[in-house]
C-alpha cells in the first residue's frame, strides 16, 4: 500500500481566505461571530448569529462564463481549489487531465438560492427561471463537479453530502483512492455556503446560541454554560499525492495522511452516539499502526452543543484512556457545516506544522459531564507532536477520524 501525502492546500473561512492569514487570525483569541440582518426578518427564527467570508473575493479569470454552473459554494470550492494546486505547484501540470488525478469533495447541499427556480414548476406551475445551469448549482455534488470541470479531471470523482463530514469523509476517501493504487493525485476537500434554510434546521432542534446581544462569547465548546452552536460558511481544500511522486517531483510535503476511519451509529438521526464515537478514533488509531500515546493533540468536532460535546469527549477519553490535549476550532469560525472537515484538517496540519495549538474560546468552566481531557484554554499552546487527530461527526450517525503526520 503506498503512502499518502498532502502538498497543497486553499482555504475560505470565515478567519480568512489564506492558510496563513487564517492561522495568524487564531493567535488574536477572537472569534468571528456575527449578528447577520437577513436572520432577523424570519419569523420564528431564535438566533441572529452566523461566521461570513468576509474576506473572500472572486478570482477576476472567473467570468460569467466559467461561473454560469456555479453557485457561491462551488465558486468558494473551485477558487480554493485553484489555490491548492498552485501551492503544490501543479496548477497547469498535464497530470491534472491526464486520468492520473481525481476529485473526490463534498458539501451539505448545493446552492439554495437556486431552488426557488425549481418551486415554480412544482407550486407556481410555471417553468421560469429554469435553465441548464439550474439544477447543476443545485444539485449536491456541485462543489466537486464543478471543480473538475473547471480544471477538466479525467480521473475517479467521488462526492459526500453528510452534512458535517462531508468534507472528512471526502479527505478520507481520497486518502483511500491513492493509498490502493487508483489515483496519483486527489483534489480534496468540501465546502458551504450560508444559508438561513440551514440554521433554520438547528433553530428549530434548539441547537442554535441564542447569545445574541454577545456575539464575541459564542459558541462556548465544553463550557457548563454553552448555549448551542453558531453556522458558518466556507471551503477548504488539499491536494493529496503519492509520497514517492512527490518526493520525485521536489514537491514541499505539508504531512502525511496515516490513519483514517469512519462508521455510522445505526441508532438515532440526528443524537450522537459515543460508543460508535470512540469505536471510530480506535480504528483510525489501529490503520496509522501507531499506539495512541503519540498523538499529541486532537482537534475536536466541538460544535458547542450540550449532547454532542458531551458524547464526543467521553468517547475520547475512552480511546485515549488520557487527558490528551484538544480544542476546536469552530470557536473561532462556529459551524461551518460541511466545510469543517476540510477546514480544520487545513489548519490543524498549520498549528502542528508550527508547534502551536489554538485555545478553545470561551471555555471558563468545563461541563464536568463532559470527558477528562487536556482541554487547551486561554492561550495557545506549544505541543512538540509528530501525530495529530482530527474529529468529525455527522447527522445520520456519520463519524469520521483522520490522523496526521508530520513529515
Amino acid at each position: 500500500m503506498r503512502r499518502v501525502v498532502i502538498t497543497g492546500a486553499g482555504i475560505a473561512s470565515p478567519l480568512g481566505c489564506s492558510v496563513n492569514s487564517a492561522f495568524e487570525r487564531l493567535k488574536t483569541y477572537e472569534n468571528c461571530v456575527e449578528i447577520w440582518p437577513v436572520l432577523s426578518e424570519i419569523k420564528n427564527m431564535d438566533t441572529r448569529l452566523v461566521t461570513r467570508v468576509n474576506d473572500f473575493k472572486q478570482p477576476e479569470h472567473f467570468t460569467r462564463k466559467v461561473t454560469r454552473t456555479m453557485g457561491p459554494v462551488s465558486i468558494m470550492a473551485v477558487t480554493t481549489a485553484e489555490e491548492a494546486l498552485k501551492d503544490a505547484g501543479l496548477l497547469g501540470d498535464e497530470i491534472i487531465t491526464n486520468g492520473q488525478t481525481g476529485v473526490a469533495y463534498g458539501s451539505s447541499s448545493g446552492s439554495m438560492g437556486t431552488i426557488k427556480d425549481f418551486y415554480m414548476v412544482e407550486f407556481e406551475k410555471e417553468l421560469k427561471g429554469l435553465n441548464s445551469g439550474s439544477y447543476i448549482k443545485m444539485m449536491a455534488h456541485t462543489a466537486g463537479v464543478n471543480i473538475s470541470l473547471y480544471f477538466k479531471t479525467k480521473g475517479r470523482f467521488l462526492t459526500s453530502s453528510t452534512a458535517c463530514t462531508s468534507g472528512s469523509l471526502s479527505i478520507g476517501m481520497g486518502y483511500e483512492t491513492i493509498k490502493y493504487g487508483m489515483q496519483d493525485i486527489m483534489i480534496v476537500g468540501g465546502a458551504e455556503e450560508l444559508c438561513a434554510s440551514h440554521i433554520g434546521v438547528f433553530d428549530t432542534l434548539y441547537a442554535t446560541s441564542q447569545k445574541n446581544d454577545t456575539p464575541n462569547l459564542t459558541p462556548s465548546p465544553f463550557d457548563i454554560n454553552r448555549d448551542g452552536l453558531v453556522i458558518g460558511e466556507g471551503a477548504g481544500t488539499l491536494i493529496l499525492e503519492e509520497y514517492e511522486h512527490a518526493k520525485n517531483r521536489g514537491a514541499k510535503i505539508y504531512a502525511e495522511i496515516v490513519g483514517f476511519a469512519t462508521n455510522t451509529d445505526g441508532t438515532h438521526i440526528t443524537s450522537p452516539n459515543s460508543e460508535t464515537m470512540q469505536i471510530v478514533m480506535g480504528k483510525a488509531i489501529e490503520s496509522a499502526n501507531i499506539p495512541s500515546q503519540e498523538i499529541g493533540y486532537v482537534n475536536a468536532h466541538g460544535t458547542g452543543t450540550k449532547n454532542g460535546d458531551k458524547a464526543e469527549t467521553i468517547a475520547t477519553y475512552g480511546a485515549f484512556g488520557r487527558q490528551v490535549p484538544i480544542s476546536t476550532i469552530k470557536s473561532y469560525t462556529g459551524h461551518t457545516l460541511g466545510a469543517c472537515g476540510a477546514i480544520e484538517a487545513v489548519l490543524s496540519i498549520e498549528m502542528m506544522n508550527n508547534n502551536w495549538f489554538s485555545p478553545n474560546l470561551n471555555l471558563k468552566n468545563i461541563d464536568p459531564e463532559c470527558g477528562d481531557l487536556d482541554y487547551i484554554v486561554d492561550e495557545g499552546r506549544k505541543i512538540d507532536t509528530e501525530y495529530i487527530m482530527s474529529n468529525n461527526f455527522a447527522f445520520g450517525g456519520i463519524n469520521t477520524s483522520l490522523i496526521f503526520k508530520r513529515i
